[in-house]
């Protein structure tokens, strides 16, 4: 198991699904977890499970629409603790699934606000904070659907193809630096999410989300040099955005 003992780290949508079991394992592995969501009852769900396996979190309810909430995430980290070594950054929404012309003003604007502006807010109030780390490791979540843009998906496609874009910029920003930046792509796991995508689809024959958790702390490891990638849980590998000349 990777040894993340007596690093901090902050997981966004830490309250079910995949955020959730990765808190977890962030927790079991030594880290103490930060865990920002809207849901009261599932971060405290979560903290129960921290404890019981003797590990340590802070609960940190907040809406991610909430952007000066967000702003001030930052502020407080550093007052706390003066450092932050992994940023996962989990917290996403599916919005409808329809044609493109039929999709209402208010719900694409939401997928955009919470899959991508509250990315970068996150991203924007903790960078200094990663800076700081002796190796500073931001995990983004990310989709295939920012690549297969299959018809009636396409403002969770597009906000997904933009949050990797945000991260591949970052990427090569910190290049000289102590920082690693990777996008990951989870597939198909058991979470709510999934089962408002798929809703005829039997859940049993879909991964359990703490499959791809156990599988995505290993970029948090300090040890880990690969950045501006895309990490395939599915298949266990990372994978270039850059193609061949």
């Amino acid at each position: 198991m990777t040894d993340l003992s007596g690093r901090i780290a902050l997981v966004t949508g830490a309250s079910r699904g995949i955020g959730y079991f990765t808190a977890l394992e962030l927790a079991m592995a030594g880290a103490h977890v930060i865990a920002v969501a809207r849901t009261v009852g599932g971060l405290e769900e979560l903290d129960d499970a921290i404890q019981a396996d003797a590990g340590s979190a802070t609960l940190v309810p907040l809406d991610l629409t909430d952007m000066k909430a967000i702003d001030g995430l930052g502020g407080a980290i550093h007052e706390r603790w003066g450092k932050l070594d992994i940023l996962v950054a989990n917290a996403g929404i599916l919005g409808s699934l329809s044609p493109i012309g039929h999709i209402e003003a208010k719900v694409f604007e939401k997928v955009m606000t919470v899959n991508v502006n509250a990315t970068w807010r996150v991203i924007r109030t903790v960078e200094p904070l990663l800076r700081k780390s002796d190796a500073g490791r931001a995990i983004i979540l990310t989709s295939g659907a920012a690549h297969s843009c299959r018809p009636f998906w396409g403002a969770y496609s597009a906000s997904k193809a933009a949050v990797e874009a945000l991260s591949r910029c970052w990427a090569e920003e910190a290049a000289n630096t102590s920082l690693r930046i990777n996008c990951v792509n989870p597939g198909y796991a058991r979470t709510a999410m999934r089962a408002e995508a798929m809703p005829g689809e039997d859940p049993e024959t879909v991964p359990h989300p703490s499959e791809a958790a156990a599988r995505i702390i290993r970029l948090a490891d300090p040890q880990l040099r690969e950045t501006g990638l895309l990490f395939d849980v599915m298949e266990e590998r990372f994978k270039s955005y850059r193609q061949p000349d």
